[in-house]
Parts: structure tokens; sequence; C-alpha cells
């Protein structure tokens, strides 16, 4: 932090990544799926998190199924080029997938794959994970289409730049498709659970969870919406401007902030005697 705040830090590209706010209706209001990350983990370990990793190059294909807003679309939503739209919206239900089960796609533009449970289903699960099939090819063998329409943008985070791991992160809302269900197919957490926007931020003002800032922040957004529906609706008018870390040099004393969200801003003395600042991740990026 202070090598960057000082100019002597060059800092390390991003890599482009995907995560998935994925939400279900309850009695009591929308829960949102989260993961606890394994202690053991070198990044964000013991952190609960959203599905969610990063880009695989084969992404960016042209040849993948496609139904819903058009790339040209998404790219004016995210703030790129076709190509990367293309591949930050396939990481997303691919990542999903991957990590929990659930696949957004379908036969056609107006269904969904109503069960994704079964030894086939796993083995190209595996296959996915392992990157021994791309995403494209996976949905070409079973006929199937992304439904982009059923992704909402949501917001987007970047490490900041004194991590020596980095990620652009892009995060979407999403419903449980009817008649899927998760479950934990992720090797990197011991946990998932279903939990209200509201219980979960509770839960991290008492100390009781862990969690990167992107990730308390975007709950902190979700608790108003009294549905799935509603959340997805509101994701339209999201802003999706990057949020950047700032480590700044004054007096010998690093100030860490994120811009429009205050509550993360932290101060670190040279003697290190203040508290230091939560580890600045990204969620759902660590693939």
């Amino acid at each position: 932090m202070r090598a960057l705040a000082s100019g002597a830090l060059a800092p390390v590209e991003p890599r482009r990544a995907a995560t998935v706010l994925l939400l279900r209706d309850t009695a009591a209001g929308p829960a949102v799926y989260m993961l606890r990350r394994r202690a053991s983990m070198a990044f964000a370990g013991g952190a609960y998190a959203y599905p969610g990793g990063s880009v695989d190059a084969r992404d960016e294909e042209r040849d993948t199924g496609w139904a819903g807003p058009s790339r040209a679309q998404w790219a004016e939503r995210l703030g790129t080029d076709e190509g990367t739209a293309q591949a930050i919206v396939c990481a997303a239900v691919r990542e999903t997938f991957e990590e929990a089960g659930v696949l957004l796609a379908g036969p056609d533009a107006r269904t969904v794959v109503a069960d994704t449970t079964g030894d086939d289903w796993e083995a190209d699960r595996a296959a996915l994970v392992a990157r021994e099939l791309s995403f494209a090819d996976f949905l070409a063998r079973r006929s199937l289409v992304l439904r982009s329409d059923l992704l909402g943008g949501w917001a987007r985070w970047i490490t900041p730049e004194f991590e020596p791991r980095r990620y652009d992160t892009w995060f979407f809302a999403a419903a449980l498709p009817a008649g899927q269900r998760t479950r934990n197919a992720s090797t990197e957490a011991d946990r998932t659970v279903w939990i209200r926007p509201r219980e979960a931020a509770a839960g991290y003002d008492r100390g009781e969870l862990l969690m990167m800032p992107p990730t308390i922040a975007t709950l902190r957004e979700l608790v108003p919406h009294a549905t799935a529906a509603a959340a997805l609706a509101a994701a339209a008018d999201q802003d999706l401007t990057p949020v950047l870390a700032r480590a700044t040099l004054r007096d010998g004393e690093i100030e860490l902030s994120w811009p429009g969200h205050e509550e993360f801003t932290r101060h670190v003395t040279p003697d290190t005697s203040t508290t230091p600042p939560p580890p600045a991740a990204t969620d759902g990026a660590s693939a």
C-alpha cells in the first residue's frame, strides 16, 4: 500500500471475472445464495461470497448459443466491446453452473432447463471446471442457448491496485429458475446458505460473518427489494461505474478508501497501531 501510494509499485493487470447474486423468494422476502470460502484458501479464506470466477478465454467464442439482449446491448450496459461483454456474461452463467449447479440456459429463448441433476450433468460440470470443455461446446452439445435476459447487471468492483492478485469483476442479479436447486459444487467452499440480505448484513455488522467490501455493499443494495423480481427490475438502474479502492499517503499515514462507500475507509499508521483494513478482494473471482 505504501509503495503504491508513493508511486513505487506498478499495479498488476486485473483479470476479468463475473459473479452472480442468485435470488429466490421466501415467505419472509427474497434470499440470496452465498458460499463460505474454505479457511485454508489463500484468497479470501473464510469469507462469504457469491458463485463466480474468472473469464475463460473461450468465453469470447462467437458461436455461443445466445438468447435475450444482444451482445451489443450488453456491451453498452457493461461499458465494454461486444467480445468482452459476451465473455463476462458467459462467465457469469458458466460459473453459476460450476459452483452452484444452477444453469441459466434453455432449449430456446422462452424456456429454461428444469433439472440439472444426474450423472451426465455432473460429468459436464466437472469437464467445465477442469477446462476440458468450453461453455460454447457444452451448450451446443445439449442444444441449449444462454438466457442472457435472466441476468441483470448489478455492480462492478476492481480489486485495489496494491493487491498482488487482482480482478475486474462484474456483479449480476438472477433468480433461481423454477425446478432447479442449488448444491455446493465448489471445491473452494465449505458451506453454502440461502439467507435474506438483511440478515446477512446484520451478521456482518455483528462481526459474525466475514465478507469483502463488494459483498456487503451489494447485500445492502438488495435489502430494500421485496421480491426477486423487484430486485431484477431494479438492476436496470444500478450504477456499473467501476469501484476501485484508493490508497493515499499523507504525513506517513495511509488512507484506504472506496469511492462512494465510506464505511470501508481505513487508516493505517507507520507503526500499524490502528486496525488494518479488511482483505480487499473481489467476490467470486478466485478461479
